[in-house]
C-alpha cells in the first residue's frame, strides 16, 4: 500500500491516490467527511475553518460502496479558493500581493525552504501548512475503514495543552467525556483550565501545543519486523507521527520514563493461558518489542509545538533588505491540539493497515479477512 498527496493551502484543491488497497472493501464517504469535519473543530481554530466545510470526492477505484482493486483518487476542494485566486496565479495577471517578499516565520518551513528551492516564501508555506493534512486524514480514514473491518480500534486523546495536564484513568467515563469533550479531554477540571489558557494565549498573541496519546487495540502479534531497521513498527510509526506538521516528538509506552527505571521495572513480563495464547502482565513497552506488535495494545504520545505564527510576531530578517523585521502574519489558530489529535489518529491507521498488507497479502478483502482470522486462531492455539 502506498499513497501520495498534492495541493496547496490555498490552491484550488487537495488531491490523493491510494494504491494497492485489497477489492471488495466496504468504503463509506459518510465516514471520511465525519473525520473531516472532526478535524475542523476545536477550540482555538481560526477564521478558514468557518469557510472550509471538508468534503471527500471519490474520483475513481470505488464502486457501488466497495473498493475495486483499482488506485482510488480523492479530492478536497478548498473553498477559501476564491479569495486567494489571483494571489495564487502565477502568470502575468497575478494579483500584486502574490509578489509581497513575506518575512519569514521562527518556526516555520519558510526561510529553510526558500533557500533551498531558490524561491519565494510564498511557494514554501502554500505546502508546508498543515492545510495538507486534510488529505492524509482522508487517505488515512480508508485504511482505518479496513482496520474497522477486522476490528481494530484506534482511539485518541489529548493529554495535555499549555502545560495543562489532564489526569488520565483508563475507564469507560473517561474516554465517554473524550468524545463528548472539544478538547477530546476525558478530565473536565483539566479542560477548564485549557480553555483559560486558550483564552489567555490568544489575549497575548500566543500559540499553543500540546501532548497528545494514540492508542490502537485488538492487533495481533508480529506485525513488523525485527529483520532490517525500515521494517520495525515503531520506526514506521515514528517516521509518520513526525512528518506531521509541528509534530516534535514521540515515545511509546513509557517512553523517556523508561531511562530513569531499573530493568525489572520497565520490562513487562509474559503469561500464558490455554486458549488465548501468550500475553503480557503489564504494557510499559506500549504494545511493540523489537520492532513488532506483541499482542498489547500500542500506546504511543507525541508532543506538538505551538504553531508558529503569532500575532505578536518575533523578529526575522527581510529577504531582500537583511533588515530585522517583525514575522509576516498568516490567519492561523490559536491551538490546533484536538485538530492534530485527529489526523495522527488516521496517519497511525495507515500505517498500521500497511503492516497489516504486508503480513497477509491479499487482493480481496475476503482474503485478507481470512487470512487474518486463520492466524489469530492459530495465536490462540500456540
Amino acid at each position: 500500500m502506498r499513497f501520495l498527496t498534492a495541493g496547496e493551502s490555498h490552491g484550488q484543491k487537495l488531491v490523493g491516490i491510494i494504491e494497492g488497497l485489497p477489492a471488495g472493501m466496504k468504503i463509506s464517504k459518510a465516514y471520511i467527511d465525519k473525520a473531516l469535519g472532526k478535524r475542523q473543530q476545536g477550540p482555538g481554530r481560526g477564521g478558514r475553518m468557518a469557510i472550509e466545510q471538508d468534503e471527500v470526492q471519490l474520483v475513481s477505484g470505488v464502486r457501488g460502496g466497495l473498493s475495486t482493486g483499482a488506485p482510488i483518487a480523492l479530492e478536497i476542494l478548498n473553498r477559501d479558493w476564491e479569495n486567494w485566486e489571483k494571489i495564487m496565479t502565477w502568470r502575468d495577471e497575478a494579483d500584486v500581493e502574490s509578489r509581497k517578499v513575506l518575512t519569514p516565520r521562527p518556526g516555520h518551513a519558510d526561510l529553510t525552504g526558500s533557500l533551498k528551492y531558490r524561491t519565494e516564501v510564498r511557494n514554501i508555506l502554500e505546502r508546508a501548512s498543515a492545510r495538507e493534512t486534510a488529505m492524509r486524514v482522508a487517505t488515512g480514514n480508508i485504511a482505518r475503514q479496513m482496520l474497522d473491518s477486522l476490528g481494530v480500534e484506534i482511539r485518541g486523546h489529548v493529554r495535555g495543552v499549555g502545560g495543562v495536564h489532564a489526569k488520565f484513568t483508563d475507564e469507560a467515563a473517561y474516554w465517554q467525556h473524550v468524545e463528548q469533550s472539544e478538547w477530546s479531554v476525558g478530565d473536565p477540571l483539566a479542560e477548564e483550565q485549557m480553555e483559560k489558557q486558550l483564552i489567555l494565549a490568544r489575549e497575548q498573541g500566543e500559540s499553543l501545543g500540546g501532548i497528545l496519546e494514540v492508542q490502537v487495540h485488538h492487533l495481533p502479534a508480529g506485525l513488523g519486523s525485527h529483520v532490517q531497521w525500515d521494517r520495525k513498527l515503531d520506526g514506521k510509526i515514528a517516521q509518520a507521527v513526525l512528518s506531521v506538521q509541528a509534530i516534535k516528538g514521540i515515545s511509546f509506552g513509557l517512553g523517556f520514563e523508561a531511562g530513569d527505571r531499573m530493568g525489572s521495572k520497565v520490562h513487562d513480563p509474559i503469561c500464558y493461558a490455554v486458549g488465548k495464547g501468550f500475553s503480557r502482565a503489564s504494557n510499559n513497552a506500549g504494545g511493540i518489542e523489537g520492532g513488532m506488535t506483541n499482542g498489547e495494545p500500542i500506546i504511543l504520545q507525541a508532543v506538538m509545538k505551538p504553531i508558529p505564527t503569532l500575532y505578536q510576531p518575533l523578529d526575522t530578517v527581510h529577504l531582500d533588505t537583511k533588515e530585522v523585521v517583525k514575522a509576516s502574519v498568516e490567519r492561523s489558530d490559536v491551538c490546533a491540539v484536538p485538530a492534530a489529535l485527529v489526523v495522527l489518529e488516521h496517519v497511525v491507521a495507515w500505517v498500521i493497515a500497511e503492516a497489516v498488507m504486508d503480513k497477509f497479502a491479499a487482493d480481496s478483502f475476503i482474503e485478507l479477512e481470512n487470512a487474518w482470522q486463520e492466524y489469530q486462531a492459530y495465536l490462540r492455539q500456540k
